[in-house]
């Protein structure tokens, strides 16, 4: 089997001109049964923040005769966290430092704060600021707004983006399911409820996290502390509305999940089983964006056993999931398998903030699977190992390992050419990958062909 044009590069990429999966490949998962356990509570948040340098707790809200317990509302020093300024990546330094000079407000948010509380790199780093996008325009020479429904800045730095969002415009993002479960405490000031309100929209809580570098503090509004110290993936508002509210949050927290080495609260895994099938309707961009994010950033064979485990490898790789069932794999088996043992391979070489390109797991998924229908065929793997040697096209890399199998003796059986696969035209298998794995559909074969030697530095 073949991919015209394959070469693989080390860098981040988009995907134009995706073709969505068959129909015929989507298999939804059956129903968990629901137990009351599995209930959230309402959280109502505290009274007031208590202002000191250290990890410090507040009472809970308390009202007439009743009283509700949430998440104590805490600021932590980042000397306490280990956090310097120095494991901040420079270009979002120079970011940072240019925003403060003006007397905007700063902060960095979502999983970079995450990240760096846990002593690990971050993919990348999200800047949020008091300043309005358009100050952020005038103050970098080489930045622009992106994004009509949700505008942020892409400001660019030394060949790296660095992702500027403003309080003005996150405000005016309409997010009806916050109103149903929250409410603004009695007794906060301003700039208290600013940052919690900006906290409420994020999608779990170990992702509601918002770090200020000069003031040296990690604020935490929602229990993300306490997750992360557990070692849990829980949503903001209870997780059926969250992931109705936008079904890609099932694929982010897969991620999360898979690569932290955390599980899902009770709740959210319920959700993430009873509402897997929704994550077809995501835009095929979207889609495959999210299946890059887990196999090209260093914890592919982690995300596939997630995905197997919570019953989506069969919706996103059927022919993959078919083939963990031919092993006899179980949802929690810790065993392993060719297929994971590539990935795990392909996942030493990698980070998250050192990726390959996207090309290279599609090309291992179809190399495991021409290794699947023809096991120790030389020429599978004599084409997949030339291929991934010389940067270039599959197509030559065919052609290279059938000149050498070729018999030129034929009283030596040693070298006699095998027949498996020489029925087979080169140009026929990208129309067979099509037909076989509807993950491999997305890619848009045209974008593989002409990318640069495989470099993972």
């Amino acid at each position: 089997m073949a991919i015209s044009g394959f070469g693989f590069a080390c860098y981040r990429t988009h995907f134009p001109g995706l073709l969505r999966p068959a129909p015929p490949f989507i298999y939804c998962v059956r129903k968990v049964r629901r137990s009351s356990a599995a209930a959230v509570e309402t959280l109502l948040e505290p009274e007031s923040f208590i202002k000191d340098e250290t990890s410090l707790l507040v009472n809970s809200y308390k009202g007439g005769k009743d009283e509700f317990k949430g998440p104590n509302w805490k600021k932590i020093s980042t000397k306490e966290l280990g956090i310097t300024t120095q494991r901040i990546a420079k270009p979002t330094r120079v970011v940072l430092n240019a925003l403060r000079k003006k007397g905007y407000e700063v902060y960095l948010v979502g999983g970079c704060v995450r990240d760096l509380i846990l002593n690990r790199t971050p993919k990348d780093y999200d800047i949020l600021t008091s300043a309005e996008l358009r100050e952020v325009v005038r103050t970098f020479a080489q930045c622009e707004i992106v994004g009509k429904r949700f505008p942020i800045c892409h400001v660019h730095i030394s060949h790296t983006i660095v992702e500027v969002s403003s309080f003005s415009t996150t405000s005016r993002k309409s997010n009806k399911s916050i109103s149903n479960f929250f409410r603004r405490p009695p007794g906060c000031d301003e700039q208290d409820y600013r940052r919690w309100k900006n906290c409420l929209r994020r999608d779990f809580t170990i992702n509601g996290l918002m770090l200020d570098p000069y003031a040296k503090l990690v604020y935490d509004y929602l229990g993300g502390m306490e997750d992360i110290r557990k070692a849990k993936v829980r949503t903001v508002i209870p997780a059926d509305s969250s992931f109705r509210e936008d079904c890609a949050r099932i694929l982010r927290g897969v991620r999360i999940a898979a690569r932290l080495g955390f599980r899902f609260s009770k709740e959210t895994a319920y959700s993430v089983k009873d509402l897997s099938c929704s994550i077809m309707n995501l835009d095929k961009g979207r889609l495959l964006m999210e299946m890059n994010y887990m196999l090209a950033y260093g914890s592919a064979e982690a995300s596939l056993r997630m995905l197997w485990k919570v019953g989506l490898l069969e919706i996103l790789l059927p022919i993959q999931a078919a083939y963990f069932v031919s092993q006899g794999f179980r949802r929690r088996d810790k065993r392993s398998n060719m297929l994971l043992s590539l990935f795990s391979s392909l996942d030493k070489l990698l980070a998250p903030d050192r990726p390959c390109h996207g090309s290279l797991w599609v090309a291992i998924l179809a190399f495991h699977i021409a290794l699947s229908d023809h096991p120790r065929d030389p020429l599978v793997v004599a084409a997949f190992t030339l291929a991934v040697y010389n940067g270039g096209d599959l197509l030559e890399a065919v052609k290279i390992a059938r000149s050498i199998s070729q018999s030129h003796d034929n009283s030596f059986p040693e070298l006699i050419r095998t027949q498996k696969t020489s029925h087979l035209s080169p140009k026929q298998w990208p129309s067979i990958l099509r037909r076989r794995t509807p993950i491999l559909c997305l890619y848009h074969w045209d974008c593989i062909c002409g990318y640069a030697r495989f470099l993972i530095v």
